[in-house]
């Protein structure tokens, strides 16, 4: 059986030799004029893709220019536009930017809990404001084994000076911690002044990781039920009023399940 691109060129020929038409040729050979018009579906760069690729499975770190010299001193009649369109199907391209290495943390196993009172000490701020929109920020100092909260403390701003001179008068009523943890944004707020603090009275300062609140999960905790049971029941005016009849009783019965109960 003939091939049909052999039956065109025995058409081609036929016309050439005879001068005749394509109808006539067609008919003599038995061979239909559609299928002698027909155009091949096959991609023209079929043989250029396969160097293409055994080019740039040889060279890794070829992009698609180099590429395009080596094809071109190959003899290939092909500009770069071309090598890159198909390079880029073939999906061949390489990654320019190396990889960023993924942070290493300074704590790769579980931190130890609290395993006495006024061991760890748990500090962060939490924000809200006044009835006519002024903001507010509340320090609150947590004690990570009992779960009491030890100090809260609203101001309208909170300078470094002030955040230190709270840890100082709750080390003189009970003793200095092990450990403060503390929320890296609060700690980059007062760097300076807690840093010292911690240094001269020998405590050590447990950061949170970015975006891990359960690196501190019991001042969160405690952060959420001072929201839910304080800010959000209440308005005020005058933020010296705001949250003080909370701390006064509600503060040592804010527990939490690990204690048996909750605070009510």
């Amino acid at each position: 059986m003939v091939r049909p691109a052999v039956r065109r060129d025995v058409v081609r020929h036929l016309r050439g030799a005879y001068a005749i038409g394509e109808r006539r040729a067609c008919h003599v050979t038995g061979f239909h004029r559609s299928s002698q018009r027909c155009c091949s579906r096959q991609d023209p760069q079929t043989e250029l893709r396969v160097r293409l690729r055994d080019l740039a499975a040889s060279r890794v770190r070829y992009g698609y220019r180099r590429l395009h010299v080596l094809l071109r001193r190959e003899g290939w009649p092909v500009n770069a536009k071309r090598v890159y369109r198909l390079y880029s199907e073939e999906g061949l391209t390489i990654r320019s930017k190396v990889p960023r290495r993924k942070r290493a943390w300074r704590y790769r196993v579980g931190r130890p809990g609290a395993t006495a009172p006024n061991e760890i000490w748990a500090m962060d701020f939490v924000a809200d404001q006044l009835f006519d929109g002024r903001p507010i920020r509340i320090l609150a100092v947590l004690d990570a084994h009992t779960r009491e909260a030890l100090s809260i403390v609203p101001r309208g701003r909170f300078r470094a000076f002030d955040v230190v001179q709270e840890l100082d008068r709750l080390a003189r009523g009970r003793g200095r911690p092990k450990t403060l943890k503390v929320d890296d944004v609060l700690y980059r707020e007062a760097m300076g002044d807690v840093g010292q603090w911690a240094h001269l009275n020998g405590v050590e300062i447990d950061f949170s990781r970015s975006g891990k609140p359960t690196d501190n999960a019991h001042i969160e905790a405690f952060n959420s039920r001072l929201r839910a049971e304080c800010l959000n029941a209440s308005w005020s005016c005058r933020w010296p009023m705001h949250g003080s009849g909370w701390t006064a009783g509600d503060a040592s019965t804010t527990r939490s399940g690990r204690m048996g109960h909750c605070g009510t």
